[in-house]
């Protein structure tokens, strides 16, 4: 359902679909509303799912405060297979089998190891430019190139369950952390390999999953009910950034 009228301004919460990258979900908002000032605070993979903050009209000026935002995610990870982009969308790399021995405290140890301040190597699978050209066309070619590591933090990251090979996992971390490369690294430390098969971004900062209305939902609103769902900015984000 296409919207007319005047422009609409505020912050639009949008729980993601798996299957489609996040400027699809700007492509479809700008569609129904008719309008083009439509942006994000922050990109989800294809494969995963979850919260997403996008900005309408007006709102798309406070987009580097709200990009900076501590994020929360849930997913699942599988250990024993080493894929290109480090999660189930990629192709299989390698495949080794998990050592018998390896328990659920060996996977929580081996988790505590990512806590804190750290460097982070973003994959060659991702949106992150280097010399202009996204690094994912470049993977796309077969080719490799230096990436230089950026800081992050992780505040939280614990395993929920496991049941050989896949475990599920809760985590929390700053902006620009790559969590498919968290459980390709912690499969490389387990000496098994690893790669991420689902995953959803629970929170951003304050801004909770709950309650969220899917991409699908909103585009059948009307007028009056996609206006309900607008968070004014001032009510979003501290004084001083606007």
């Amino acid at each position: 359902m296409g919207l007319q009228g005047p422009e609409f301004e505020g912050i639009l919460l949008v729980d993601k679909p798996s299957g489609i990258t996040s400027h699809d979900i700007v492509d479809r908002l700008r569609r129904k509303l008719k309008m083009k000032k439509i942006g994000h605070a922050g990109t989800l993979d294809p494969l995963a799912t979850g919260l997403m903050i996008m900005l309408i009209g007006k709102a798309t000026k406070v987009s580097q405060f709200l990009i900076s935002l501590d994020k929360s995610y849930e997913g699942t990870f599988k250990l024993g297979v080493e894929t290109d982009s480090q999660d189930s969308d990629g192709n299989v790399l390698e495949e080794k089998a998990i050592p018998e021995a390896l328990s659920e405290e060996n996977i929580r140890d081996a988790m505590k190891e990512f806590l804190g301040d750290q460097y982070q190597t973003p994959p060659m699978f991702s949106a992150k430019k280097v010399d202009g050209v996204p690094l994912y066309k470049m993977a796309r070619k077969g080719k490799t190139v230096e990436r230089e590591p950026r800081f992050i933090r992780i505040n939280g990251l614990s395993l929920q369950e496991w049941s050989v090979p896949f475990g599920h996992f809760v985590m929390d971390c700053s902006k620009g952390t790559y969590v498919r490369t968290v459980f390709h690294d912690l499969g490389q430390n387990l000496g098994c390999g690893g790669h991420l098969t689902a995953l959803r971004r629970t929170k951003i900062n304050d801004f909770s999953i709950d309650g969220v209305n899917t991409l699908q939902e909103i585009e059948k609103m009307g007028k009056g009910e996609f206006q309900s769902l607008l968070i004014p900015v001032r009510e979003a984000v501290p004084a001083h950034v606007l």
